[in-house]
């Protein structure tokens, strides 16, 4: 690992890309802290400070403390992710975007483009429904048209600018922008975090003990992420048409393999489930009856019913995601089209 990082230094180009992704994601946590004009930034910080195991904590959480401070990032990336899952659950079942997909690279394009086009349209709505929002609870200086315009404008032109970096870490960075960008967003409040419990140690809430004993659980658990995201099943594909040599040379050359990965749905389910789980906590912060109240405390975490329904939730997803992203019939399509075969299956 130490080497893989000193070849960072040695190698012009490997240095180049990871220079540019660093200074893009500095330029993303600088537009963070830029506050959307007529606002009452103090008020909506109190205001998510209260709500923190909402659904407006979760999003603050995504989007790395913007929506706390309005900055013109506070949409985030969230409008091109969701644009982006409906066109892959769109496509199997419209002809035309599923004629795109299979028409290569120039048909990528065109997807690529309307789900700009959606990004856009669904930051406008988002926008505006957030500006009209702010008006009634007050958190407004001067409400009006004029505010909602204004406000329109900068947060889709927010989204839009976050989509453009994705795009650029992705072909002149270290690739999936999106993720990095999103992953940016989440650790960034932990040296706030990692400062508010070495706090609590000195006043002797938490013990020298524990921490270290959560160090090593959460270093453990990133080992144990990355070793179920690089795992794989490795089928065997047999091509005739590039078989050449002799013998086991022979073999070899026309024996390739077929990744499925064990963890082909990614980030989506947790994600997923924890927005729908945490839509009860937002219903029931704006009031409610009083079964409301006691689902709301059931579904908390740490309650044996949160822990059940988000388990179940994350394998519902896992199941709908794989079945878009993993389509068996266009495999053994394209794998029929190219002359090649999994030995011993018709």
């Amino acid at each position: 690992m130490v080497g893989g990082l000193a070849d960072i230094f040695r190698i012009p180009e490997l240095k180049k890309r990871v220079l540019f992704t660093l200074g893009m994601l500095a330029v993303y946590r600088l537009g963070v802290f830029v506050s959307t004009p007529g606002v009452n930034v103090e008020a909506i910080r109190n205001m998510f400070a209260a709500q923190s195991q909402t659904v407006f904590g979760l999003i603050n959480m995504f989007s790395g403390g913007a929506l706390e401070n309005f900055s013109i990032f506070s949409l985030g990336i969230a409008p091109y992710i969701s644009v982006s899952i409906i066109i892959q659950m769109l496509t199997p079942t419209i002809p035309a975007l599923e004629a795109l997909k299979k028409d290569g690279e120039s048909g990528q394009r065109i997807l690529t483009r309307y789900t700009r086009y959606g990004t856009i349209a669904l930051a406008l709505v988002q926008s505006y429904m957030i500006a009209v929002g702010l008006e009634k609870s007050g958190y407004v200086v001067d409400p009006g048209l004029t505010f909602r315009l204004s406000t329109m404008i900068t947060l889709t032109t927010g989204t839009a600018f976050i989509m453009w970096v994705g795009e650029q870490i992705t072909e002149r960075g270290l690739g999936n922008g999106i993720s990095i960008i999103i992953f940016a967003g989440i650790v960034a409040q932990m040296p706030s975090v990692f400062a508010e419990t070495i706090a609590l140690s000195r006043t002797g809430d938490i013990s020298p003990a524990s921490i270290l004993l959560l160090i090593a659980f959460s270093f453990l658990t990133v080992v144990g992420i990355i070793f179920i995201e690089r795992s794989q099943r490795r089928i065997p594909i047999q091509d005739p048409r590039r078989a050449g040599g002799m013998g086991k040379q022979a073999a070899q050359q026309q024996t390739q393999y077929m990744p499925l990965r064990l963890n082909m749905s990614g980030v989506y389910p947790p994600i997923f489930a924890s927005a729908i789980l945490v839509v009860p906590a937002t219903i029931a912060s704006f009031g409610g009856s009083e079964v409301l109240q006691d689902l709301m405390v059931e579904l908390g975490p740490g309650k044996l019913l949160h822990d059940v329904v988000f388990a179940g939730l994350i394998l519902v997803f896992s199941f709908f995601f794989t079945a878009v992203i993993f389509n068996p019939g266009e495999i053994s399509d394209n794998l029929k089209k190219n002359g090649g075969f999994v030995p011993t299956v018709r």
